[in-house]
């Protein structure tokens, strides 16, 4: 079986493309373009208007016959200062309709690739560390968020500078602006080969910005493990070796930014040096004014600024090109447990029959885990799969709610095919507890409304009672509005999964799958939902993963797993009076439920 991973994702498009398709997925950055840029045009043109005005007032108002003529000096002045403003306004404009614009792509941009990360299935998510896919939504759109509202800004109003500088320059002296031209021809070719290396190293940048951010969020999320077992100074080293990988990535980096900008200075001293030896030769010729020398100077100047400033936009570029790709990786991967959406079946209210064909499932990678199964739970039934550790019961519960696919063969509810039921249809009617109890920040009511949005406190609170749970709610500190913390942790382990069991009884579904749903909780909480799951549980279609086998002996059937097949199925009592794995189990189980 192969999982799509986000390596595997079909890369290495150019920045172009990159650029093209990234711009696709985020139309809005498209919204109100064309204003956008006659603003940019009007903000650029105001930067030339003071080398004009300088040239015209030293060749018009200073140097005419019969002395300065103040008027026309004070005329051009004036008319300088009114262009700056007006060429202020449109930028100020300009800057605020291109943040609005790129916020609301990046917007868009974020919850495609939040959402498309969500819609990855388990396989491919464990794959992956969590930090480096928080990672590529968060710091990695934040890089492309740098250059669409800085770089992107610098880009085009530097553009039309230079263009209009270069036309102006052409204008005052064709033959001085061949010899600047001239002067930047080698770092326009110098300029491919340092984009190439920079989008290696920012490449190397994002990637180990991704190593750091899992680490770290690994030693958050596992403090308390790492405190249990003194392991801080080695997951400090790990930490450590993260943030040393990073900065040297960034180090090299930065390394060749300098290089590209310190290329540029000394290019552009160079041109300057030039024009003006040249300029005072044409002079000397009388093929130029002294207005138009200094106006020429102010203008390599205006020329000058935004090739040295296409470094740093450069920069950002390469940064954010880098982070656009990671991004685009994750869109490119497809999902290989996918939503059939609209074109899915939904399934009818009541209880669920379900049937294995032939199933076979292996990891990635690894051997099967599971062989051949054909299982057929009836409607209404309530069933335990049972077995040692891995021999397969979490597997089929996953690939029963559809969490992952099998490798071959089919699962069908009610005679359909779970890949040709639509997600909706099927979360709807198949709900599982998984063993672990997970917790999201907020009260205890607002994790028992996960399960019924719709539902109110006095809804919780009746599930929560017919569940048998209220003298517990009761004793916490403040009921139903107990926060219970990140991840839960405000609450021991049974408690977290006694809500978690709510929360599935109170989405109402008609096929309940519980994964060790009873495992962390302690005996007298285990006596007391039990008791509850019977009421759950009836008139549905219940499947236990059971570990301790209280919840066989209840059941209306056992499954009994080993090494991945199906060794035994039957009534508990039935079972039992067998040899074999089941009887082994319940030999190994029952003295220690005697002692407890």
């Amino acid at each position: 079986m192969s999982v799509p991973t986000l390596s595997d994702a079909p890369y290495r498009e150019s920045l172009v493309a990159t650029l093209r398709r990234g711009l696709r997925l985020s139309p809005e950055f498209r919204d109100g373009l064309l204003v956008t840029l006659v603003l940019a045009v009007v903000a650029t043109a105001g930067r030339v208007i003071v080398p004009i005005a300088v040239q015209q007032t030293i060749d018009s108002g200073l140097g005419v016959p019969g002395g300065p003529d103040f008027a026309f000096v004070r005329t051009a002045v004036l008319a300088c200062a009114a262009g700056v403003v007006v060429s202020a306004v449109a930028a100020y404009v300009m800057n605020v309709r291109l943040y609005r614009v790129t916020e609301r792509g990046l917007a868009t941009l974020r919850v495609r690739a939040f959402r498309h990360v969500h819609d990855l299935s388990v396989l491919t998510q464990n794959s992956e560390r969590r930090g480096a896919l928080v990672s590529r939504v968060t710091s990695d759109v934040d890089q492309i968020s740098q250059f669409m509202q800085w770089g992107g800004l610098l880009l085009i109003v530097n553009f039309g500078q230079l263009v209009i500088a270069t036309g102006l320059m052409a204008v005052y002296s064709w033959q001085l602006t061949l010899l600047v031209l001239a002067c930047f021809v080698p770092l326009a070719v110098a300029l491919r080969y340092f984009q190439r290396w920079m989008n290696a190293a920012y490449v190397r940048v994002r990637e180990r910005l991704g190593d750091l951010l899992a680490r770290i969020s690994e030693a958050v999320v596992g403090a308390s493990v790492i405190r249990a077992y003194g392991i801080e100074d080695r997951t400090a080293d790990r930490i450590d070796v993260a943030i040393e990988g990073h900065k040297r990535a960034q180090v090299r980096t930065q390394a060749l930014v300098g290089l590209t900008f310190s290329s540029s200075e000394l290019v552009a001293a160079l041109a300057t040096a030039v024009a003006v030896g040249a300029g005072v030769l044409l002079g000397l010729d009388g093929d130029i004014t002294a207005g138009q020398v200094v106006a020429f100077l102010f203008l390599i100047t205006l020329f000058i600024s935004p090739l040295q400033t296409a470094t740093e936009v450069l920069t950002q570029a390469q940064n954010a090109i880098a982070g656009w790709r990671r991004v685009l990786e994750v869109l490119d991967t497809r999902p290989d447990v996918a939503d059939p959406g609209d074109a899915g079946v939904r399934l009818p209210r009541g209880p669920i029959a379900v049937r294995f064909e032939d199933v076979l499932f292996a990891y990635p990678g690894g051997p099967r885990v599971l062989h051949d199964v054909n299982v057929d739970i009836a409607p209404g039934s309530r069933v335990a799969i049972v077995g040692e550790t891995g021999s397969g019961k979490t597997t089929f519960a996953k690939l029963l709610t559809r969490l992952m696919d099998p490798s071959a063969g089919r699962v069908l509810i009610d005679g359909i095919d779970l890949r040709e039921v639509s997600f909706a249809s099927l979360r709807e009617r198949v709900v599982m507890v998984p063993q672990d109890g997970f917790l999201f920040e907020g009260t205890l009511a607002d994790n028992v409304r996960y399960g019924r949005p719709g539902a109110d406190d006095a809804d919780v609170l009746l599930a929560l009672t017919e569940l048998g749970l209220a003298d517990w709610v009761e004793s916490l500190p403040r009921g139903l509005d107990t926060p219970v913390g990140q991840r839960g942790e405000s609450l021991s382990a049974g408690e977290r999964q006694l809500v978690a069991v709510a929360r599935a009884y109170i989405a109402d579904p008609d096929l309940l799958v519980l994964d060790e749903a009873t495992s962390a909780v302690d005996p007298a909480t285990e006596v007391r939902l039990q008791r509850a799951l019977e009421g759950v549980t009836r008139g549905r279609t219940a499947v236990a993963i059971a570990h301790r086998l209280a919840t066989a002996e209840a059941a209306d059937e056992v499954i009994v797993f080993d090494a991945g097949r199906v060794v035994g199925r039957g009534p508990h009592a039935d079972l039992v009076d067998v040899p074999g794995v089941y009887a082994d189990l319940y030999a190994s189980w029952a003295p220690g439920r005697d002692r407890s």
